[in-house]
C-alpha cells in the first residue's frame, strides 16, 4: 500500500488554485453570456419562457459555444488572467457567429422569435463549430 500523504498534500495545496480558477471561468462565462444576452437583438429569456424552442437552441449553444474555449484555457491555464483574456476573445468570435448566421440567412431575430428551429439548430452548430475551432486554437 502507498503513502496517501503526497496526494492529501497536492490537494490541499493545489486545490485554492483550481478553486480560483474555475470560480474565475464561471464568471468569465457568465459575464460573457450576459453580455451576448444584452447584445443580440431578441430577449432570449423571455421567449425561453413562452415555449420558443429557437430561442432556447439558440441560448444553448452560445452557452457551449462560450464554455468550451474557457475549458480548454482553463485546462492549460498559467493564471486568472489567461482565462479572462482569452474569455474577452471567445465571446467576440461567438458575437461573429452571430452577425454571420445572420447575414447568410439573413432576419434571424425574427426568425428565433417566430420559432424557427431550422435557423437555431444552424446558428447553435455555428457557434460549436467556432467554439471547436476556438478552443483548438487556444489549445495549439
Amino acid at each position: 500500500m502507498t503513502d496517501p500523504m503526497p496526494v492529501i498534500h497536492s490537494l490541499l495545496s493545489g486545490l485554492p488554485i483550481l478553486l480560483l480558477h474555475l470560480g474565475t471561468a464561471t464568471l468569465v462565462w457568465i459575464a460573457a453570456l450576459a453580455i451576448y444576452l444584452w447584445i443580440t437583438p431578441h430577449d432570449e429569456f423571455a421567449l425561453i419562457r413562452n415555449g420558443n424552442e429557437a430561442a432556447a437552441i439558440s441560448l444553448g449553444g452560445a452557452a457551449i459555444g462560450l464554455a468550451l474555449p474557457l475549458a480548454l484555457c482553463l485546462a492549460g491555464s498559467v493564471n486568472v488572467w489567461d482565462i479572462a483574456i482569452w474569455g474577452s476573445v471567445t465571446l467576440v468570435l461567438q458575437l461573429i457567429a452571430f452577425r454571420l448566421v445572420d447575414f447568410l440567412l439573413g432576419t434571424l431575430s425574427a426568425r428565433i422569435e417566430a420559432n424557427e428551429r431550422s435557423a437555431a439548430i444552424f446558428l447553435a452548430m455555428t457557434k460549436a463549430a467556432i467554439a471547436c475551432l476556438t478552443a483548438a486554437a487556444i489549445a495549439g
